[in-house]
């Protein structure tokens, strides 16, 4: 395998690029908005190879005689949120962050109106349940299989080029031909993981830097899906003991045991109807999801306490009324369609079990331990179990050494990146963390309108002021006032 280092004369070309920005009006609240694109190099090891499109957009800062330079943004995903990516500079419009800088967006390669990158469109036929008896297992392991091909179909000989390392490697190109020194960056989940990767690889490049919702720089993929069951099952927890203070208002027991086993009453009783398999999903979903917005607790509360009701829960009608708004993450493509295939591109950088047996296990495990919230779905085979290419390069080891401390953004009850893993990178990289407390945010600043998130973290990017290293504040949603039993 060659080296993806790359001579830095050997991308002169790419660096003294002469972008054409073309203006128009934002229809999201952005105010002025400049687009242009620019080439980078498929391969970076191939400068000389095929190109590749990167999309972009810029807000000039408002105050230019207190301009201190770029700020790019990357959203979660991984590998983009589906053409976001551009508009996500937005999100910083009209705020003190762009008196002071060009806000910077781009869609990474793979994604919206940079070069996408093309998956083929397989439909799962293994029914989707949140407990698959064992008999469904090898279904589920062929749904990932053919996922798998048809991402090879569809990708190609560009899938191994869609890469964490090659997205900070462009970041480094948008650095250069905007004429910068150095760049500021927020981060959003896979986004932080983006900033953490383009520090390591890059640190004389990298200015302030903001990392929301982080993964663990210590897991694999894998690993990442495997804690989100714990995540959200700590959410569970914590709305049944809250239930249980209030038994009085729910009747659903006195402590988180008898109110868990509660639920599980109402979960026994729904498999018993006609379509009780896709009514107990939905079920085991909203527990999950409910359970992690805090100012849902008392809708929750009062759904469990209907539905096990055993009135209720034995007309089939009911059930499906009071479930009616809960999803079930089923793709609605139909079969051949192309889709975007970087998700599983980016999450296959790390090795993946090819013995199934693995995830049976798991997902025996996660069935009873995790099912609220599709926790099983964490367990179950990905495509990297069926992994077509090989990586062209290991991920990078995280570190930070040689560009400034920067901040973490953590809820503590995040069920898709777990709260160690923020602690963790914080850890690592001797970032300050601030935690959002009794809270199931995710992607907090500036996007979710959180005050004391966004001055703290404005406070760092325009006058470079670090809250202290570990600092709490409370998340968007409260819990319901309701009074504990006396």
């Amino acid at each position: 395998m060659r080296s993806a280092t790359t001579p830095p004369d050997a991308l002169s070309e790419f660096r003294a690029q002469q972008p054409r920005w073309t203006t128009n009006t934002s229809d999201d609240g952005g105010g002025t908005v400049e687009h242009t694109t620019i080439e980078v190099p498929a391969d970076y090891t191939r400068p000389e190879g095929e190109r590749l499109t990167i999309a972009l957009t810029r807000h000039r800062a408002a105050d230019p005689g207190r301009r201190r330079g770029i700020l790019l943004s990357v959203n979660g995903g991984p590998g983009g949120d589906w053409g976001r990516g551009r508009k996500l500079a937005a999100a910083y419009a009209d705020t003190p962050v762009h008196e002071v800088y060009d806000l910077i967006g781009f869609d990474p390669r793979g994604t919206g109106a940079s070069t996408p990158l093309h998956a083929e469109v397989t439909v799962p036929r293994a029914p989707f349940d949140s407990r698959p008896p064992d008999s469904a297992f090898d279904a589920l392991a062929e749904d990932m299989r053919q996922r798998e091909l048809g991402c090879e179909r569809g990708g190609g000989t560009l899938r191994p080029h869609i890469s964490t390392r090659n997205t900070a490697r462009d970041m480094d190109i948008i650095r250069s031909v905007l004429g910068e020194e150095r760049l500021s960056f927020v981060g959003y989940a896979y986004g932080a993981y983006v900033g953490a990767v383009f520090g390591s690889m890059f640190p004389e490049r990298l200015d302030r830097s903001v990392l929301d919702s982080c993964v663990n720089p210590d897991w694999t993929w894998r690993e990442q899906f495997l804690w989100q069951g714990d995540a959200v099952q700590r959410n569970v927890v914590q709305w049944a003991h809250w239930t249980a203070d209030r038994h009085g208002r729910f009747g659903l027991g006195r402590d988180e045991r008898q109110v868990l086993a509660r639920v599980e009453e109402v979960v026994a009783r729904l498999e018993k109807l006609d379509d009780g398999p896709q009514l107990r999903t939905l079920f085991d979903g909203a527990v999950g999801t409910r359970a992690t917005d805090r100012s849902l607790w008392a809708d929750l509360g009062g759904l469990v306490a209907r539905l096990a009701d055993a009135g209720t829960a034995g007309d089939a009608e009911a059930a499906r009324g009071l479930l009616a708004e809960q999803g079930t993450w089923r793709p609605q493509d139909n079969e051949g369609e192309l889709r975007t295939g970087v998700l599983e591109a980016i999450t296959l950088e790390h090795a993946w079990p090819d013995d199934l047996e693995v995830y049976y296990r798991d997902m025996r495990e996660f069935r009873t331990r995790f099912p609220y919230g599709y926790g099983v779905l964490r367990a179950q085979p990905w495509v990297g179990a069926f992994r077509t290419f090989t990586p062209a390069e290991p991920p990078t080891a995280i570190a930070r050494d040689g560009y400034p401390v920067g901040l973490v953004v953590q809820a503590d009850g995040d069920p898709l990146d777990h709260y160690a893993g923020g602690v963790a990178m914080a850890e690592r990289l001797g970032h300050h963390l601030i935690t959002v407390a009794d809270s199931g945010d995710h992607e907090v600043y500036r996007l979710l309108g959180n005050p004391e998130v966004d001055a703290l973290v404005d406070r760092y990017l325009v006058d470079g002021t670090l809250p202290p290293s570990r600092v709490s504040v409370p998340g968007t949603t409260q819990r319901p006032d309701i009074p504990a039993d006396d």
